[in-house]
């Protein structure tokens, strides 16, 4: 109901309560050196993004560390083979704001950054990432503007890394998804068969 809302920030500040000295004194307009190392060990992060066609979160992984620091303000993150969607990247063209949330399995915090990207297809940049041969289409250049961790809670809630707790045998595969949203326009099981294989072979 309408009188339940909140609609305003003085009121939503007022639900919350004032912010702890530690979560100010974490955030930096910089990678500072305790960050970069964090971030050094990072495989995995999501990458937000805002466009046209609104807001978008997508993956991001490698095989470590997922993206190279340039410098304080810069870090480099390759555009990796995916399904040619480039969600995150039409966002770019209109928007260059990103966010990232980096994350390392058993880890409970998070490291967020947030800046603005540019698309680069430098011919020696995209060869310094290349992998088996293989380089990425183009790679995403981000002035970092603010970092800091977010504290463990929202994964202990989760157990995220206790995957034994998680039950996995009711989660559609990627072909029974595929099956359902078309009317059985693909043949979900064939698809299921292939798909180890075909993300072998694409993996880069």
């Amino acid at each position: 109901m309408a009188e339940h809302r909140i609609t305003d920030l003085a009121a939503l500040e007022a639900l919350f309560g004032p912010v702890a000295p530690p979560s100010i004194a974490k955030e930096t307009d910089r990678l500072h050196p305790v960050y970069a190392r964090w971030i050094e060990q990072s495989r995995f992060a999501l990458l937000a993004t805002s466009g046209a066609g609104g807001l978008d979160v997508s993956p991001r992984g490698d095989a470590g560390p997922l993206v190279r620091i340039l410098d304080a303000h810069t870090l480099l993150l390759p555009e990796r083979r995916g399904n040619n969607r480039i969600d995150s990247l039409r966002n770019l063209i209109a928007d260059p704001r990103v966010g990232l949330l980096f994350m390392i399995p058993g880890v409970g915090e998070t490291l967020r950054v947030r800046g603005h990207a540019d698309i680069s297809v430098e011919p020696s940049l995209l060869a310094s990432f290349a992998v088996d041969g293989k380089q990425p289409l183009c790679v995403l250049r981000i002035a970092v503007e603010k970092v800091f961790f977010q504290c463990a809670r929202s994964i202990l809630r989760s157990r995220l890394w206790h995957p034994e707790e998680h039950e996995r045998s009711g989660v559609p595969t990627p072909g029974t998804m595929l099956a359902a949203l078309t009317q059985d326009g693909f043949d979900g099981e064939a698809y299921d068969r292939a798909l180890p294989q075909r993300q072998r072979d694409t993996l880069y």
